[in-house]
């Protein structure tokens, strides 16, 4: 291999531009492609910041000519050359540096590289699995590259925005006590202290409120978080978030600052002007309305209550779901009455996706309304129903009736799926809002006990403190999210910050005095010397990067993500370790492995 002795890099391949022409410049990089033609050799050459077109000639620089015939795809390469225009036919307007080329003097081969398993180029049509088995090589491609240069600039804008609010950026424990609530802990033997474990961090939850004790006030941390769950698209193992304390505020203070920032983020990072106040909808709203605690904004088709208007009617599948205390709710797709029934059948077991046990129709066509359960229904009943669906011709009513925890979240499916069908999700804006006022606790039928909906610190409202011990269902929380295009940005609440109210929320979730003492004693015993009163907010880093760049998962601006499986396959993590490092941690594995 060449060395690199005698060439000092001047540029990056993206920053020459027609101001440059007539200057040497030095360039090192990738070979992305090689072309000849009629005697001369074009090479494109690629590093983080862009792509630049090589010109080697066998008239005047024969030595740097025959070096170019060796050269294959990935080679990484050292040019010296002079910059100049390119003709006006030979312009390519799809490069940032279309207009100009560079005119190979010398040549040098820093190192070879094998074929690689794909092409290094945007919108290859490749097996995720052999992406992220070669993660190294899909990183080349400039379309990773731009998302992780993004994910770097939105984290440095936090840390700038939030200095200049006088947050203080804490750095909390990785390892950390072990805590049942919420999802699964990755555990980590000790072996200084055989038998017991640590735990990697959900959240730095605990801690943050422990430095609103300490009287920090304000906090922050870019913060790497640990779940063992099962994983979906914006899911995984280990994930970062952008974790916020505040002391001494309320509920809308926490809103109006963090809606601050994200304007700010969106703004600084992707150019987009994000009006606030953001709407706030209150939890119940949401479900009532779009059948989601994270509505999708981006366009209407609410989901409309058809209750009273069909109470009465001979249709016995209605009655008997609106004797048994459920509803009867529709949304109405505009100007979609001529579907097929083929397609409507298919949205019968669309909706049976989601636990829906049926849907019913009423098209609006020039011939008058087409539908199966009409005739169960009075000229009044239609009436009553075409006014409370704002029905007119052309339109498609899809009608579910079943209790409002089924059929809010099918029909809210049902909404997104015929959305997408209409092309109604304008995929460049920008949608947010505020869910408020969610349940504190939600009952788990399998541990036949209460949980809490968000974590067992958030404050319930003053209102419903007389509810904890005789009906927590009841109970609405000082809990909001930050929602964008369906989905959740981020979370978080105003804190208890009492002991005693914390201990009685313990009770609740049918936690012991002991349980609750052995899993949390330290932040009680902190409750105990002057807390003040606080709140915070949570946002998952990787998603809101994901939203920015228009990518469909978080592992398009991870560097290195995991598998639905949580396995890395580039470094085959996880994998086995040697008995005799099982034996320093006094740990044996049981020979059988149960599924």
């Amino acid at each position: 291999m060449d060395s690199l002795l005698g060439l000092k890099r001047t540029h990056s391949c993206g920053e020459l531009t027609k101001q440059h022409a007539g200057q040497e410049v030095v360039l090192c990089g990738w070979m992305a492609r090689r072309r000849d033609h009629g005697g001369l050799i074009f090479v494109d050459l690629r590093d983080r910041s862009g792509m630049v077109q090589l010109v080697f000639s066998p008239d005047t620089e024969p030595a740097a000519f025959r070096k170019a015939e060796t050269v294959r795809t990935e080679y990484v390469l050292a040019v010296r050359g002079t910059v100049r225009m390119r003709d006006a036919d030979t312009v390519n307007a799809n490069m940032a540096t279309g207009e100009i080329e560079i005119a190979g003097a010398e040549l040098r081969i820093l190192n070879a590289a094998k074929t690689p398993p794909f092409y290094i180029q945007d919108d290859v049509d490749v097996d995720e699995v052999l992406k992220l088995k070669y993660r190294y090589l899909d990183l080349r491609r400039p379309e990773m590259q731009r998302n992780l240069i993004l994910r770097h600039r939105v984290a440095k804008l936090m840390r700038d925005f939030l200095d200049r609010q006088g947050f203080i950026e804490v750095e909390t424990p990785m390892l950390t006590k072990s805590t049942p609530e919420g999802a699964r802990d990755y555990l980590v033997p000790s072996r200084v202290n055989p038998g017991k474990f640590y735990a990697l961090p959900q959240s730095p939850q605990i801690f943050k409120q422990i430095l609103m004790v300490s009287g920090f006030e304000r906090y922050f941390q870019i913060a790497r978080c640990f779940r063992d769950e099962d994983l979906r698209a914006d899911r995984q193992p280990e994930f970062t978030q952008l974790d916020i304390e505040m002391s001494f505020v309320d509920r809308e203070e926490v809103l109006t600052t963090m809606e601050n920032m994200v304007a700010y983020l969106f703004r600084e990072a992707i150019g987009a002007d994000v009006p606030t106040p953001f709407p706030r909808l209150g939890y119940d709203e949401a479900m009532d309305k779009y059948g989601s605690d994270k509505p999708d904004l981006r366009f209407g088709m609410e989901m409309i209550d058809l209750t009273d208007a069909v109470r009465g009617s001979d249709f016995k599948v209605f009655e008997n779901v609106l004797a048994a205390g459920g509803k009867v709710k529709a949304i109405n797709v505009k100007g979609y009455a001529a579907i097929a029934r083929r397609e409507l059948d298919g949205l019968v077991e669309y909706v049976g996706q989601y636990g829906g046990k049926g849907l019913a129709w009423m098209c609006y066509t020039g011939e008058g309304i087409k539908s199966q359960i009409t005739k169960f229904f009075s000229e009044t009943t239609i009436a009553k129903v075409t006014a409370a669906a704002g029905a007119e011709e052309g339109d498609l009513l899809l009608i579910m009736a079943d209790a409002p925890a089924v059929l809010n979240p099918a029909l809210g499916q049902l909404r997104l799926e015929m959305a997408r069908r209409q092309n109604l999700i304008d995929a460049n804006k920008l949608a947010f809002a505020w869910v408020i006022d969610f349940p504190m606790f939600e009952y788990d039928p399998e541990e036949k006990r209460w949980v809490a909906m968000h974590h067992p610190f958030t404050s319930p409202r003053d209102e419903d403190v007389d509810y904890l011990a005789s009906d927590p269902g009841r109970i609405r929380a000082k809990a909001y999210d930050m929602v964008l295009n369906g989905t959740e940005l981020g979370g978080g609440s105003i804190r208890i910050y009492q002991r005693d109210l914390q201990e009685k929320v313990f009770k609740a979730i049918g936690l012991s005095d002991e349980e609750a003492t052995e899993q949390f004693g330290f932040l009680l015993e902190a409750f105990e010397y002057g807390t003040p009163p606080h709140g915070g907010i949570a946002f998952g880093l990787d998603r809101m990067v994901m939203l920015m760049a228009g990518r469909p998962s978080i592992r398009d601006v991870i560097a290195f993500p995991k598998t639905q499986s949580a396995t890395d396959l580039m470094s085959q993590a996880p994998s086995a370790v040697s008995p005799r490092q099982l034996k320093d941690l006094a740990i044996k594995l049981d020979t059988v492995i149960k599924k």
